[in-house]
């Protein structure tokens, strides 16, 4: 038996052993990666519910506002729909 080492064994190793510290790094790569997709996704989602909030005490103000402009217009139309009835009512006093 033959106590020299081939020459094809050193290559091997070293790519084996390349190989693995490949693989342990795109592992902690990907627990990365991962993780903070994680964060981001769970911050937006913080985010979003907080904007609901704002979003959703706006449209219940934005309501009563313009209800309370509506009624406002109305009684605007109301007043000027006296004085043009009073109006005409003294107009055709004059040319009668």
């Amino acid at each position: 038996m033959s106590t020299k080492k081939s020459m094809l064994d050193t290559p091997k190793k070293l790519v084996i052993k390349v190989l693995n510290r490949t693989k342990s790094s795109l592992k902690s790569v990907n627990g990365y990666a991962l993780n903070t997709t994680e964060e981001v996704v769970s911050e937006g989602i913080i985010v979003a519910e907080q904007w609901q909030t704002v979003a959703n005490k706006a449209i219940k103000g934005s309501l009563s506002l313009a209800a309370t402009q509506q009624d406002i217009v109305f009684d605007a139309l109301t007043g000027v729909k006296k004085h043009v009835m009073l109006s005409k009512k003294r107009f055709t006093k004059l040319i009668a």
